[in-house]
C-alpha cells in the first residue's frame, strides 16, 4: 500500500495510549538461579504494583509473589535491588509497608514468611550469605528527625542474630551499596560513600572479616586512591576468596579492574575508550558478569553506543576484548547453562526479557507488550554528532517520523521534539521507547540529547557539567535542536522541547535563553533550585554542589539559574505534568513556576495527578499524560491530532490556557 500524505501531528498511529499504558509493563532486574529465569513487572493495570515472575524450561512463566507484595523499595527514594534468589529461596521488599519476606519457589502454597518489619525502615540491595542461613541488605531507617541513617545489617531468615533477627554489620557513612559476600562467607565487601559525593564522583570499595568489625579496609576511592583523585567505585564480585573485582573510573573510563586482598595490588582488566559501567541512581546494577571458564563479559557504551565485549584472559597478563554480538542488554547478561538471559531493549521491539546465545536469536521469555504493528511503524535512531559552544562534540539519537501508512506531505518539514533526559547524570539511549514511537508514528521527528554530563562519554564528559548545571546542558540542547533545523530535515519553526525531572530545568532555562524552541513541557521538573536544595531527599541532598556551587555559600548562582527567576524570559506556551505525591520535586515548584509565568501572560496548563510521585506508575495517568501533551502541540501549532481523547477535566485545563477549541 503507497504511503498517503498527512499533515505531521494528525497521522492516525497504532501507538495507542492504551498500548503505552495499560497494556506495557516495565521490565527489570533479571536474575537466574538453578534452572530458573526470574525478573520484575511492574504493571500500570495494577496501579503501578511490581510482581516477581520465574520461568522454567518446559513452563509456562508464572508470578511467584502474591497480588498484596509490591516488590520495590524507596531506598534513596528511586530504589532497586529490591529481590535477591540463592537455590530456590527468595527474599523481597515489599513496597507497601517497607517489609522484608521470603519464600521457597518451589512451594506457591505458603504465605511468605516476614524476616524485618518496622515502621520507619526500608531495605534493599541484597545479597545471600553462601550458607543461605542470613541476607545482607542496605538498610535506611527513617525513624528518627533530620536525615535517614544508613546502615550495612545481615537478616536473620532461620531464627536469630546474637538474640535479634538483624544485625548492623556496617554503620557510619553516609550511604552503602552493594554488600557482597566472599564464596567462604568470611568477608563482605561493599561500596559506600559521604556527602556531599555522588557515588558517580567519590565512592569507596570496602572489605571486611565478618568475624572482626574492626577489620574494614578501603581497597580504593577515598583517602586510598592510589592516584589521589575523585574514583568511583561501584559493583564488587568476587572471583575467589582472595580476589575481588570492581568497577573503577580511576583511569578516566569505568570498566572492571581487579583487584587482589594479600598485597592490595590493583590492576585494570583492560583499556577501552568505553563506560563499563554507570551512575548508581538505583541498587541492582549490573555491567559484567564473570563467567566459569574465567572470561568476563561486558557491557559497555562508547561514543553513547551499547555494545557486548567479550574479555578472554590472557596467557601473559591482562585481558583479550572482542565484540560478541548478544542483542542490546539492558544490563549485562547472565549466564544460564550453555546460554545467556537478559533484558534486551534492542531498539525495534518493546524490551524482553529473553535467553540465547552470541550470533543467535534469543526465545523470547516475556515482552513488555505485543506490538500490533510491523517495522515500518518503527523509528529507528540515527547517532548524530554536533558542535558544542566550546569546540567540543556532543551526541544525540535522531528518529525521524515512521509509518506504514503516511508521509510527509510535499512542502512540509516535520515538527520535531527535543529531549532531554532526566538526572542529569543519565544518558539517552537507543533502545526502543514508547516516548520516542509515540510522537514518531504521528508525524514528529524525536531528537533525544546526551549532553554534557551524560554517561557514556568517560568521567571529563560527565564533569563538563560540573558548577554548569542550567549552563551547558542547556546550551547543548539548544545546539543540538539548531544543528537538526540546519539540516533541513525538520521544520525550524516547529521545534519544542521536554523533560523530566532535572530534564525540566534544562526545558524551562532553555526557553528562557532562545527563541527556537516553540513550546516546551515539563513533567515534574525543576523550578527552584533552593528550594531543591533545602527540602530534597538525603541521596541528592548534597548532589547540587557539585552542579551548582555549595549551598547556601553561592546561593546567588542558585537564584541565577533557577527557572522560577527566568520567569520573564519565557514567552512561548509550557505544559506542566505534576505528581501530587513527589517527594523528589514536590508540587510547589510547578506551582511557583505556573503562577509566575502567568503573572507574565504566558500559556502554562498545569496538570496534577493524585497518587504519582516521581515518575507516574499508573495506568490512568500515563494515558492522560500522552494525550494531554499530544494535545497540548495539537493548540500550539493548529492541528488536531486523530486519537486523542480528554476528560472534561483534561480539556478544561487545555481551554483555560489556550482557550476553548473553535
Amino acid at each position: 500500500m503507497p504511503h498517503q500524505p498527512v499533515p505531521c501531528g494528525t497521522w492516525p498511529s497504532p501507538v495507542t495510549a492504551s498500548l503505552t499504558a495499560g497494556r506495557t509493563v516495565t521490565l527489570s532486574g533479571v536474575a537466574v538461579s538453578d534452572e530458573t529465569v526470574l525478573w520484575l513487572e511492574r504493571r500500570p493495570s495494577e496501579k503501578g504494583r511490581t510482581a516477581l515472575v520465574a520461568w522454567r524450561q518446559g513452563t509456562e512463566s508464572c508470578d511467584v509473589t502474591p497480588p498484596g507484595l509490591d516488590v520495590a523499595t524507596r531506598v534513596h527514594e528511586y530504589g532497586g535491588g529490591a529481590f535477591a534468589v540463592a537455590g530456590r529461596v527468595v527474599v523481597v521488599s515489599n513496597r507497601r509497608d517497607g517489609g522484608v519476606y521470603a519464600f521457597d519457589l518451589d512451594d506457591d502454597t505458603a504465605e511468605p514468611r516476614c524476616l524485618a518489619l518496622s515502621g520507619g525502615l526500608r531495605y534493599a540491595s541484597f545479597a545471600f550469605a553462601p550458607d543461605g542461613q542470613r541476607v545482607y541488605a542496605v538498610r535506611e531507617d527513617h525513624r528518627g528527625e533530620g536525615e535517614p541513617v544508613n546502615t550495612l545489617v545481615a537478616i536473620s531468615l532461620h531464627g536469630s542474630l546474637e538474640g535479634a533477627s538483624e544485625a548492623i554489620i556496617a554503620q557510619g557513612a553516609d550511604f552503602y551499596s552493594t554488600p557482597t559476600p566472599s564464596p567462604d562467607g568470611k568477608q563482605l565487601a561493599w561500596i559506600e560513600w559521604d556527602h556531599p559525593a555522588m557515588p558517580w564522583t567519590s565512592s569507596r570499595l570496602c572489605v571486611m572479616r565478618l568475624d572482626d568489625p574492626n577489620s574494614r579496609t578501603v581497597l580504593a576511592g577515598g583517602n586510598g586512591s592510589a592516584s589521589g583523585k575523585p574514583e568511583s567505585l561501584t559493583e564488587p564480585q568476587w572471583a575467589d576468596d582472595h580476589t575481588l573485582f570492581a568497577i573503577s573510573d580511576r583511569g578516566g573510563w569505568w570498566t572492571v579492574w581487579r583487584f587482589a586482598l594479600s598485597s592490595g595490588e590493583a590492576e585494570p582488566v583492560c583499556k577501552v575508550e568505553a563506560e563499563i559501567g554507570q551512575p548508581h541512581w538505583v541498587f541492582g546494577q549490573r555491567s559484567y558478569s564473570l563467567l566459569a571458564d574465567g572470561r568476563i563479559l561486558a557491557l559497555a557504551v562508547k561514543a553513547g553506543q551499547t555494545q557486548m565485549l567479550l574479555l578472554t584472559p590472557c596467557a601473559g597478563a591482562g585481558y583479550e576484548v572482542t565484540p560478541v554480538s548478544l542483542g542490546l542488554p539492558e544490563q549485562c547478561p547472565l549466564a544460564f547453562g550453555d546460554q545467556f538471559a537478559w533484558l534486551d531493549g534492542s531498539p525495534d521491539r518493546a524490551s524482553a526479557v529473553v535467553v540465547g546465545a552470541p550470533g543467535q536469536s534469543p526465545h523470547v521469555l516475556r515482552a513488555a507488550t505485543v506490538l500490533p504493528f510491523g517495522q515500518d511503524d518503527i523509528a529507528q535512531p540515527e547517532s548524530v554528532r554536533f558542535p558544542l559552544a566550546d569546540g567540543a562534540e556532543g551526541q544525540a539519537f535522531f528518529y525521524p517520523p515512521a509509518s506504514a501508512q503516511c508521509c510527509v506531505p510535499e512542502g512540509e518539514l516535520p515538527p520535531m521534539i527535543v529531549t532531554a533526559h532526566g538526572g542529569p547524570t543519565a544518558r539517552a539511549s537507543e533502545g526502543f521507547s514508547f516516548k520516542v514511537q509515540w510522537w514518531t508514528s504521528r508525524g514528529f521527528a524525536v531528537l533525544d540529547v546526551n549532553y554534557s554530563g551524560s554517561t557514556g562519554f568517560g568521567r571529563a564528559y560527565r564533569e563538563r557539567l560540573d558548577g554548569q548545571w542550567g549552563v551547558r546542558d542547556v546550551e547543548d540542547c539548544i545546539a543540538a535542536a539548531s544543528h537538526m533545523a540546519a539540516s533541513g530535515r525538520v521544520d525550524p519553526k516547529r521545534i519544542v522541547i521536554r523533560g523530566s525531572s532535572a530534564g525540566g530545568l534544562t526545558v524551562l532555562s532553555a526557553l528562557a535563553s532562545s527563541d527556537i524552541f516553540a513550546a516546551g513541557t515539563s513533567l515534574y521538573g525543576v523550578t527552584d533550585l533552593r528550594t531543591l536544595a533545602e527540602e530534597t531527599h538525603k541521596f541528592e541532598a548534597r548532589y547540587l554542589d557539585s552542579l551548582v556551587g555549595p549551598w547556601p555559600e553561592a546561593e546567588a548562582v542558585y537564584r541565577a539559574r533557577s527557572p522560577l527567576f527566568m520567569a520573564d524570559r519565557i514567552h512561548v506556551p509550557v505544559l506542566f505534568l505534576q505528581g501530587l505525591d513527589d517527594a523528589v520535586v514536590p508540587p510547589e515548584q510547578a506551582r511557583s513556576m505556573v503562577a509566575a509565568l502567568k503573572r507574565n501572560g504566558v500559556v502554562c496548563p498545569l496538570v496534577e495527578f493524585e497518587g504519582e510521585g516521581h515518575g507516574f506508575r499508573g495506568e490512568e495517568t500515563l494515558q492522560r499524560a500522552f494525550q494531554i501533551e499530544l494535545a497540548f502541540y495539537g493548540r500550539v501549532f493548529g492541528f488536531v491530532p486523530a486519537d486523542v481523547q480528554l476528560s472534561v477535566e483534561d480539556e478544561a485545563a487545555l481551554d483555560g490556557a489556550f482557550g476553548p477549541v473553535a
